[in-house]
């Protein structure tokens, strides 16, 4: 049987970092405020000429460095995202370009914060299927493009980045299951209802959310899905070393690791310093924690996503 194992994670963000006093300086917050309802202390922010591409590319690059797989080995790019550079091309076909190759299929999948889980599952079929042996796997985002700077309620809690993970054919399990799942009756509680017709934008183009909402669908479904994930891997809960959630808020995280019945040490959290990067949050929590040397070779790890449309997913994974 052929397998899919991840090989290589990369992880790129902005350089210039927005704190929570920044926006206490000019909206009606503080910096005790955010901290306590998100667990966000500070995120990065893209500089107006970087795009969701060129954060892809850096993030790509370090995944390809550590996975010691030069750029045209790659025969499959997919790339998450809900903020691409253009209508089209694909910014998956942008990052192609920059990458300095050509042939292999890219194509950008739309999940918005679930984004990076519905990618890697994709890719993993793909691989499975003997089509294809190395996949570059992205999720990359400039949320900051779509936030009204001005609502309290949904600009302190985004942030721009992107990560990335080589996925490679193998003998050995890496990839062990993954479950995708989609309900769009609830688009109206997280969405950005706009879009660009005859030259001008119709509805909004600001991300509007419904908190409270958001967060209740968000632990009750993460829950389900990840017991659903590991009885699909023929594993229990507590084989689990490492959780990785969405990192959209850290009472959300933590929610769903008590509702899980797993030991807060096992949940990784990067949402204090990264904010919400939506399809980016995943492959960039999973590498800082394998670049600090915590999620090492061996240890199974259970990756979640739950965004807008609403869609949720989840993959358990041994690294």
């Amino acid at each position: 049987m052929i397998f899919s194992r991840i090989v290589g994670t990369g992880g790129y963000l902005p350089p210039r970092v927005v704190t929570n006093d920044e926006f206490a300086a000019r909206l009606d917050t503080s910096d005790a405020w955010i901290r306590e309802r998100t667990g966000i202390v500070e995120r990065h922010i893209a500089d107006a000429s970087q795009t969701s591409s060129d954060l892809a590319l850096e993030a790509s690059r370090a995944a390809l460095s550590a996975a010691g797989v030069r750029a045209e080995d790659i025969d499959l790019i997919v790339l998450a995202t809900s903020t691409p550079d253009y209508v089209f091309p694909s910014t998956a076909c942008l990052l192609q370009a920059k990458l300095g190759i050509k042939n292999c299929p890219a194509f950008d999948l739309q999940a918005v914060c679930s984004g990076f889980v519905y990618a890697l599952a994709t890719a993993d079929n793909f691989i499975r299927a003997g089509t294809h042996r190395r996949a570059l796997v992205v999720g990359a985002e400039v949320f900051s493009r779509i936030l009204d700077w001005n609502d309290r309620g949904t600009c302190v809690l985004f942030g721009d980045g992107a990560g990335a993970v080589v996925l490679a054919a193998g003998d050995r399990p890496g990839v062990h299951a993954s479950v995708l799942r989609a309900d769009g009756s609830h688009a109206g509680i997280l969405s950005v209802p706009g879009n660009v017709c005859g030259g001008s934008i119709v509805g909004s183009p600001y991300l509007q959310m419904q908190g409270s909402q958001v967060f209740k669908f968000a632990v009750k479904v993460l829950d389900e899905v990840a017991r659903e994930t590991v009885a699909a891997a023929g594993m229990q809960l507590g084989d689990i070393d490492w959780l990785i959630p969405h990192q959209a808020n850290v009472r959300i995280l933590e929610a769903t690791a008590r509702k899980l019945g797993l030991p807060l040490e096992r949940l990784v959290v990067t949402v204090d310093h990264h904010g919400n990067t939506s399809a980016a949050s995943v492959p960039l929590a999973l590498d800082e924690f394998v670049r600090a040397g915590k999620i090492r070779p061996g240890h199974r790890v259970l990756l979640q996503g739950v965004g807008g449309g609403f869609t949720w997913g989840a993959t358990l994974v041994t690294m």
